[in-house]
């Protein structure tokens, strides 16, 4: 089969590749529908995150299972299923809790599973999904095809969203400032407009992503940065800065951002990659201040989230302002490198 190997700084390519099989009773074996490329795999491929050999890459996939193992019960031959972007046992102390990013025998696509088998990664042809009745989510039929987009985008950022949101306490009569305005930026404020904010600013200096966070229930849009950009968020807000904000980042600068844009007693949900950033506890602990968030257990809010759009009355899939076919995927990272693309889905 294809797939997608990362050799180094800029070097994406395609690849012919073994065909996955069934290894262990718990596996499944997927054809892949739609995969896409997340903002978290350009850290690698800009460099700051160093390749020592080839390996594969992706970790958002949707599909159609073709094979099951002797042990897998919640999905069958012909089901289409969603992946959330880690691999999960769904019996562990973690997955009940609903953290299935903490499970006892979590994995990532692309690498060794807990076994030491490899899980192919996300943007190739098939895919081997180990524990499958702890990771895959199957919808009640194979849905139209107008849904898959909106479906693809569970796999990872509308949950990543979704979690910074929870985290931050966002609900009825809330005011929210979305710090970063890339896919998870995007779908944050999506999440935020759906569990009841009053005021959402969306903190964006592009006018395609500022026309998007608005088409998501941004109410305003602030495109500075620093003390003026929290001078002007404050002023939107009424004199205060907002009840709750988002990072969806994860660099120093973006967390900065964050914390000068919340007021006293509020909270900052926080879910993008860290690098680089620290928190001033005498700064959280003298104003009160509640960080929270992390790695996302998108799988925790797939079945809701997934009822939604397949109602109707969620729909996250223009984030995804680029589609490629798999032979593309290296122009699908340029532009999303390049800002020419919010978010790029690749069709095997």
């Amino acid at each position: 089969m294809r797939a997608t190997l990362i050799y180094g700084a800029r070097d994406i390519r395609v690849d012919h590749v073994p065909d996955p099989e069934i290894h262990r009773p718990t596996d499944a074996l997927v054809k892949v529908v739609a995969s896409c490329i997340c903002g978290s795999d350009l850290w690698p491929y800009r460099g700051f995150r160093e390749v020592t050999e080839p390996r594969r890459i992706g970790h958002e996939f949707v599909g159609l299972v073709e094979e099951v193992g002797s042990e897998v019960r919640t999905v069958s031959p012909g089901d289409f299923v969603i992946a959330p972007f880690m691999i999960s046992d769904g019996t562990c102390p973690s997955c009940r809790r609903g953290v299935q990013t903490s499970c006892d025998h979590s994995s990532g696509w692309g690498g060794p599973d807990d076994g030491g088998i490899l899980a192919d990664g996300g943007q190739g042809e098939w895919v081997r999904v180990p524990l499958a009745d702890g990771t895959l989510v199957a919808t009640p039929e194979v849905p139209d095809a107008g849904l898959v987009p909106g479906l693809l985008a569970l796999s990872d950022v509308m949950g990543t969203g979704h979690h910074a949101a929870m985290a931050a306490g966002v609900g009825p009569g809330t005011t929210v400032a979305v710090v970063g305005d890339g896919a998870v930026g995007l779908s944050a404020v999506l999440a935020s407009a759906r569990l009841g904010a009053e005021r959402i600013v969306a903190m964006s200096r592009h006018p395609d992503r500022q026309q998007l966070a608005r088409a998501f229930g941004a109410t305003d849009i602030v495109a500075e940065r620093g003390p003026a950009g929290v001078a002007e968020l404050t002023e939107l807000l009424g004199g205060s800065p907002a009840d709750a904000v988002l990072e969806c980042v994860g660099t120093k600068e973006s967390m900065d951002q964050a914390l000068e844009a919340v007021r006293p007693g509020g909270r900052v949900g926080y879910v993008g990659a860290p690098y680089g950033a620290e928190l001033p506890i005498r700064t959280l602990f003298t104003n009160n201040i509640t960080v929270g968030g992390g790695v996302a257990p998108a799988r925790a809010y797939l079945p809701e989230l997934m009822a939604e759009v397949l109602a109707g009355t969620l729909d996250p899939a223009p984030v995804f302002d680029l589609e490629l076919p798999l032979a593309e995927v290296a122009e699908g990272y340029a532009a999303m490198d390049e800002r020419r693309a919010i978010k790029t889905l690749l069709r095997p």
